[in-house]
């Protein structure tokens, strides 16, 4: 975690730390099973290959995860004199938490939303849309900012996107093996007598179910600790519950279409970009909203009770 004046959180260190271990175990472990099946049919440099994959994935995910991430929303980097409000409540907050000042975009869309990306805190970036800038006030937006920001403060971004390189393998691995073209058709493996492509299947679908869930479980906790950093900064945890309750009820409004073309972005918004589905599942990629607001509505609490 950078260190900036953003509340620590021990917990999501360790739970980054513990995904990135169970992971990387994981893809180790998915090369191991192909190097051995592979081996066996006479091919175990394919597995090698996958492996060299694996590893271009990961790093491009890392060295472009901004670019990507902006283009994915077609979104634009702003000046100060373009943006001098936007730019003005950044530089605010990043003075008052102590950290580099990030580059700032904007989308044009109707979907209210915003998030940050970027490989570390020098090469980030924190967006918003338009959606959003029309419908929050100055003060929740600065609340939403903050949240934003403390991604960036404590890293969990670029955690994410190095860590969803496994599932992007498996994946792709998966997307082969249903047609069994990459791993010799009817090739058997010599011990069970299966087709080598429907072993392939099946390990690579264990393997990207298991990332999914441990991505959405890190996912889910990062967003309340951002939401805890971002109000202590502010000392304004009531405008970003405020802000979060405008999001949610705006997604409403937002046409279906654009609501499908936002979706693989879920899990780098501040809220996600659906509307009228429970949150509470286990595959959810952000904590349901009232717990949400019931961990501002506690800080509130102390906040008030500190000024007493």
């Amino acid at each position: 975690m950078a260190r900036t004046r953003f509340v620590g959180d021990s917990g999501l260190t360790a739970r980054m730390t513990l995904v990135l271990f169970l992971l990387g175990a994981l893809f180790v472990g998915l090369i191991a099973i192909l190097m051995v099946i592979f081996g066996r049919s006479g091919g175990p440099g394919i597995a090698i290959l996958i492996g060299l994959a694996g590893i271009g994935v990961a790093w491009y995910q890392w060295y472009s995860s901004d670019k990507v991430a902006m283009k994915a929303m077609r979104a634009r980097e702003v000046t100060p004199e373009q943006a001098p409000e936007l730019h003005g409540m950044i530089d605010r907050l990043c003075a008052l938490a102590d950290m580099p000042k990030p580059r700032v975009g904007i989308a044009d869309t109707p979907l209210p939303n915003a998030f940050a990306t970027g490989r570390s805190p020098e090469r980030s970036v924190v967006v918003v849309t338009t959606g959003i800038m029309g419908r929050l006030t100055a003060e929740e937006l600065e609340g939403v900012l903050a949240h934003e920001l403390a991604h960036v403060a404590h890293r969990d971004v670029l955690v994410m996107t190095v860590a969803s390189s496994a599932g992007i393998v498996a994946g792709m691995l998966t997307q082969g093996a249903q047609y069994g073209a990459l791993f010799g058709g009817r090739s058997r493996d010599n011990n069970s007598g299966l087709p080598i492509w429907l072993v392939v299947l099946v390990v690579s679908l264990v393997t990207y179910a298991v990332s999914f869930l441990l991505l959405k479980i890190l996912s889910r906790y990062r967003e309340l600790s951002a939401d805890r950093a971002g109000a202590y900064l502010t000392m304004k945890p009531q405008a970003l519950a405020s802000a979060l309750q405008k999001i949610s009820s705006g997604m409403d409004s937002v046409p279906q279409k654009d609501l499908r073309a936002s979706q693989a972005m879920n899990a780098f918004f501040i809220a996600p970009a659906v509307k009228g589905v429970s949150l509470s599942t286990l595959t959810s990629t952000h904590p349901s909203l009232e717990q949400r607001l019931e961990q501002l509505a506690r800080i509130q609490t102390e906040l008030g009770r500190t000024t007493l």
